[in-house]
């Protein structure tokens, strides 16, 4: 078996996440650097992780340590740099959401994996939970019937204080609103379930946060498949909740939790009446219980990395919620309906996420 080095860059908020995923990988997996600009913040994280070396910048750990897989856990406006440098010095990359700030820096990240063979992936955790992996098989089997439509709502509360951080609330260092950084994970969990988009309709405005960015959006999206669905992000619900439901024409399969889930989480219903013991028999195959946790995709990486194969949520599949949020934005904020694949690279929302350069 092999053990891979890890560095982790960035020491903020989600740090804990991704030390309990190193922690549940160990056998596997050392931890031997971390790096954050707040020295002190840096030594504290170390010391209680026993984590032995620590760097103030970024190149000259990758230069130092030359680990096998990098973890970002810094703000998103600093992502595409960090993983280049993380891929041109030979390392995978782990990164938090979003990836990055554009479908420019995506495609730049892109050709950077071509040029070195090594790959980012991006980490939305909701989709490696048993429950969500059970869903997509019986999904693509059609054991329910066809998907006809879905609700999608994350309704968080950040109250003014959560944006009172320098690069929080602005475009350029916080990328979008709940958008791209509280409803991103959900969105990418129903459209990973449901397939290829191709057209949405949106609404997104400042309503009550005093920030440049967005703190309500919301979309009427089409599939391919046909279906339809309401994708609702929100930093202004005070009853916090993370829900997803999923309307079949013999089913309805629904989750709700708010950080993450496990399989008490998900709920499965049938019409009434209806003589449905084949979905209902076929549901209840589920029974390994993981959690959608940063351990979980954790996990499958390493897999990747023993295979070198293009690790889940890279690639296509990375840059397809980019590409939504783009699409949502550009709706919003030109009152048009969007086509996937329209924004091409003369398209201004190819550049930024609010369409201004």
């Amino acid at each position: 078996m092999t053990i891979y080095r890890v560095a982790m860059i960035g020491m903020g908020n989600s740090v804990d996440n991704h030390l309990n995923a190193i922690r549940a990988l160990g056998s596997r997996i050392e931890l031997v650097a971390a790096v954050d600009l707040d020295e002190a913040r840096l030594k504290t994280v170390c010391e209680a992780n026993g984590i032995p070396r620590f760097y103030t910048d970024a190149e000259t750990m990758l230069a130092v340590e030359k680990p096998d897989l990098v973890h970002i856990v810094t703000p998103p406006a600093t992502h595409k740099d960090l993983a280049i440098a993380s891929l041109e010095a030979g390392a995978w990359v782990f990164c938090e959401k979003p990836l990055c700030a554009s479908l420019a820096e995506f495609d730049e990240i892109a050709r950077t994996e071509e040029r070195t063979g090594r790959y980012v992936s991006t980490v939305f955790q909701w989709r490696f939970g048993s429950a969500a992996k059970h869903t997509k098989r019986l999904m693509e089997s059609q054991a329910f019937g066809k998907a006809l439509l879905g609700v999608c709502n994350t309704m968080w509360y950040r109250p003014q204080a959560y944006y009172d951080v320098s690069w929080r609330g602005k475009w350029k260092t916080e990328v979008g609103g709940p958008t791209m950084t509280l409803g991103i994970h959900l969105a990418d969990l129903f459209l990973w379930l449901m397939g290829d988009w191709c057209e949405l309709t949106a609404m997104a405005g400042t309503v009550d946060r005093a920030i440049e960015v967005e703190d309500v959006s919301m979309a009427l999206v089409r599939f391919a498949n046909g279906a339809m669905g309401t994708i609702t992000n929100s930093a202004l619900s005070p009853r916090q909740q993370t829900y997803l439901r999923l309307d079949f024409q013999q089913a309805t399969v629904e989750v709700s939790a708010l950080y993450r889930y496990d399989n008490q989480n998900w709920s499965f219903n049938v019409p009434e009446g209806v003589n449905n013991l084949a979905a209902l028999e076929k549901w209840s195959e589920l029974k390994e219980d993981v959690s959608g946790s940063h351990d979980a995709q954790l996990r499958d990486l390493l897999d990747a990395m023993d295979c070198n194969s293009r690790p889940p949520v890279s690639g296509d599949e990375a840059r397809r919620i980019l590409e939504f949020g783009a699409s949502l934005y550009k709706s919003a904020f030109t009152g048009a309906r969007v086509v996937r694949g329209e924004i091409t690279p003369d398209d201004p929302f190819y550049h930024t996420m609010n369409g201004v350069r």
